[in-house]
Parts: structure tokens; C-alpha cells; sequence
């Protein structure tokens, strides 16, 4: 656990993704949930320790299972975007490990399938501002990663959690992306918030060159789609942009494999929703 502020910390030892908490006079607000039971507990014993009050809150800041399955362990009051709740409910209420070769962490996890999801109570659409501080916690609508996808702010503690808006050294998340709008969402975080402490859903505190680093790598997987489909080229094309991508970004050898297989499962999806058979009349 690291303490990036007074009184907010992030953990990345759990299996998942980054965790977020804001110990606050009113309640501890929570960032995202560890992927296991067991870590989910832990988390809390943690929290409790630091002097985190049992009024609590959780803050989804998007629906992927890395972030979401592990929520109902921590038995409070969940805070997600209105469209972030709309995939909860066209979800069946048992988790099925559908989608198994996306190259997400809860894969490694064989007790995740059969977990029972845990609904957001509250939702919003665009803001939602909490007041528990000081200081205040303000949650935005920032899509692209996915379509409910939120950033939480403190702005007098100048620190924001982006989720899955930023990684370092590793592929997007594609199934649910809307590229075009994920690029806006990275220009503004580096207009408006390059003074800020930037958590990254995937790899803790990132800086602003690690944010354009990604953008430049969007652009490039942007830019190598549309080529593809241009020439109206097949769904299964998608994996040939593979290597490209993967030599674009430094990570361990040991990660290249659930890397791959989250391009492929993810660029066949997006490709399948934004261009396949729509936009060029060659797919059809």
C-alpha cells in the first residue's frame, strides 16, 4: 500500500486491477474492488487499520470483471456511471466466465466463475459530487475505455484515478472502446490535469509522458484498423496487426502470451462493432 496523499492510498499487490481509498471524517470512499475474496477482505482489514471509517462507499469506475466481481465482498453502497449499470442488468446474476480468452486477469482466477454480481445502488450521468471531506471527491463521465467509464478527482489533493483510461506498457481493452472517443478523453486528462497524481487502473501512479505514450499508441492502433478496413479486409485480418501493436510497447516476456490473446480477443471485437460490414460495402 502507498499513501500518495494525506489519507489516500492505492494498492497494487492484489490480483486485478489498482485499488483506490480516501479515508475522509464522513466514511472511506473506495476505488475499484481486489478481484478475490480473500484479497477483498484484506483490503478492508487494511483500510480499517489506517483508521478507515465503516461507513463506506465503493466507486466502480467502469463494469470489466477485473474491477467489478470482487464488489460484493465489500458489503457497501456502490457508485457507478448509468451506462456501467446497464451492462450489469443485461448481465445474467451469476458471473459465468464468459468472454475466456480476453486476456483479463480474473482468467487466472478459476473461483471467480460462479460469483454472484453485486448491482450498483447508485448511478449518475455526467457528475456526482461527494461530500465527505473535506476534501471532495468528484466523479466524471470520461467514455472511451468503455461507454460508463468515470474518473474520481480530488482537486485539492490534486489526484485522479483514471481506471483503465491510461496503461502503461500494455494493450487496451478493446471489446467495449470507442477509440475516436478514448482519444478526446486522453487529450483532455493532458490538457487539464498534467499537475496532477495520476493513478492508473493498471500500474498505480503514471505520469503525463506515460499517458502520451498510450495516446501515441492508440493513435497507432486508430490508424492500422482503418487501413484494414479500407481495404475491406476480413474480420480474422485483425490478427495480423498483432505483433505491430505488441512490438510498440516494453513488457515482460512473461505477460506476451494474455497480451496477444487480449488483442486478438479485443480488435476482433471492435472491429466486428465499428467496421465490419458497416462501413465498407466489401464486408457485406
Amino acid at each position: 500500500m502507498q499513501e500518495i496523499h494525506e489519507s489516500i492510498y492505492i494498492e497494487t499487490s492484489y490480483s486485478g486491477v489498482t485499488l483506490g481509498a480516501i479515508l475522509l471524517p464522513q466514511g472511506t470512499v473506495m476505488i475499484d474492488a481486489p478481484l478475490r475474496a480473500e484479497d477483498g477482505r484484506a483490503w478492508k482489514t487494511a483500510l480499517n487499520r489506517l483508521g478507515g471509517n465503516s461507513n463506506r462507499l465503493l466507486i466502480n469506475l467502469d463494469a470489466h470483471p477485473d474491477r467489478t466481481l470482487g464488489a460484493r465482498v465489500m458489503d457497501c453502497t456502490i457508485i457507478a456511471h448509468q451506462k456501467t449499470a446497464q451492462v450489469f442488468r443485461g448481465r445474467p446474476s451469476i458471473f459465468k466466465g464468459q468472454n475466456a480468452e480476453s486476456g483479463s486477469e480474473w482468467e487466472a482466477y478459476d473461483e471467480a466463475v460462479g460469483t454472484r454480481w453485486a448491482l450498483p445502488d447508485i448511478t449518475f450521468s455526467n457528475e456526482l459530487n461527494l461530500h465527505w471531506g473535506p476534501p471532495d471527491v468528484i466523479l466524471e463521465h470520461h467514455p472511451g475505455p468503455t461507454p460508463g467509464a468515470i474518473w474520481a478527482i480530488i482537486p485539492d489533493a490534486k489526484v485522479i484515478f483514471v481506471g483503465d483510461a491510461v496503461l502503461a506498457e500494455q494493450p487496451p481493452f478493446l471489446a467495449n472502446a470507442d477509440l475516436p472517443a478514448w482519444l478526446s478523453t486522453l487529450e483532455f486528462l493532458l490538457t487539464n490535469y498534467c499537475d496532477f497524481k495520476i493513478v492508473s487502473g493498471r500500474g498505480g501512479l503514471v505520469t503525463c509522458e506515460t499517458v502520451r505514450a498510450f495516446q501515441k499508441h492508440l493513435t497507432l492502433l486508430n490508424k492500422l484498423l482503418d487501413q484494414i478496413a479500407q481495404k475491406g479486409a476480413p474480420l480474422d485480418a485483425t490478427e495480423n496487426l498483432i505483433p505491430t501493436l505488441l512490438a510498440d510497447l516494453n513488457f515482460p516476456a512473461v505477460m506476451e502470451d494474455q497480451y496477444y490473446q487480449r488483442l486478438r480477443h479485443g480488435l476482433s471485437q471492435y472491429y466486428s462493432h465499428h467496421y465490419y460490414a458497416h462501413d465498407y460495402p466489401n464486408n457485406e
